[in-house]
């Protein structure tokens, strides 16, 4: 994936040591200078709640840090596998190793969490690394069940630790999580095509690239290719079932404890629709929701009264 910029160097782990003098992160500051669209709907909801949907974040920006930075995809796995030991040790009875575990820690006994969704996040970065999907560098025009796979790892599973955190873990819930989850990384994908191919990336799958005449995986010869805009919609579709289906799973429940998950649907269906009408002919502009929208969108949802996405 690629991330909003933090403006501190990631940790490694949970880590508490950083260079030149710097104060160690903490979960909610991650959160904070991170820019992200979910930021006012973690930031409204109840101190318990929105600490370890910080938790969570911090942790999935610490993983996501890893594979996405620079260096050898052997040092990038075993760092993820440190974290993959952390997570399992604090499972069984292991002192948290810095302030962002001590906070996942906090989230695991208030919420119980499950320890397979934690590390389905660390299966999903891991397919960032190069050498991880088989025949490819990374994630470079993968399949299309490749590409739900990621979805569900690194999306979907967000989705399944949140639902117990805003206490609606339901076969519903799970299935509103599950699809939106799928909608909200479908969504990034489309907006990060950019930032993504400077990676070396290009999650676009093979199948829409070769419906709409586009024989390469190479991210900067298909994001110069004119056809560009006929993959992307064919995406963009695939994003609107999902936020469709999202939305028939909760129907009429989309108030009190899930307003939180209801405001990040409107707001990334905000995205996914501007997207849409802007054509992907500037993939460098930069399209997205502002704080005070978000913030404005956050408070409707909390007070029952969601605007239209």
């Amino acid at each position: 994936m690629t991330p909003p910029p933090l403006e501190t160097a990631p940790l490694e782990s949970g880590s508490t040591t950083l260079p030149d003098g710097q104060a160690p992160d903490t979960a909610s500051r991650v959160a904070a200078k991170s820019g992200s669209t979910f930021y006012w709907p973690m930031r409204l909801l109840p101190a318990s709640k929105r600490a370890a949907m910080f938790a969570i974040y911090a942790f999935c920006r610490r993983i996501d840090d890893i594979a996405d930075e620079p260096g050898d995809p052997d040092a990038k796995r075993a760092a993820l596998d440190v974290w993959r030991k952390d997570i399992r040790d604090l499972y069984v009875g292991g002192a948290p190793s810095g302030p962002l575990t001590a906070a996942l820690k906090g989230a695991i006994d208030r919420y119980g969490l499950p320890r397979a969704e934690l590390e389905a996040l660390i299966d999903g970065m891991a397919m960032d690394v190069a050498g991880e999907v088989p025949g490819s560098g990374g994630m470079r025009a993968p399949d299309l069940d490749t590409l739900l796979l990621y979805c569900r790892r690194v999306a979907g599973a967000v989705g399944l630790l949140a639902i117990r955190v805003f206490d609606r873990a339901d076969p519903a819930t799970e299935r509103f999580a599950l699809a939106l989850g799928e909608a909200l990384q479908l969504t990034n994908i489309l907006r990060d095509l950019a930032e993504d191919a400077g990676l070396d990336r290009l999650y676009l799958p093979r199948e829409l690239l070769l419906a709409a005449g586009i024989d390469s995986d190479r991210p900067g010869e298909v994001l110069a290719h004119p056809a560009l805009p006929k993959a992307c919609e064919a995406l963009a579709e695939l994003a609107e079932l999902r936020f469709a289906e999202a939305r028939s799973a909760i129907a009429g429940q989309a108030r009190g404890s899930l307003w939180a998950a209801t405001a990040m649907m409107v707001l990334y269906h905000r995205v996914l629709k501007r997207l849409r009408a802007a054509g992907w002919r500037d993939l460098n502009a930069r399209v997205r929701v502002g704080r005070r929208e978000s913030a404005w969108v956050a408070v409707r949802c909390m007070l029952g009264i969601p605007p239209a996405a």
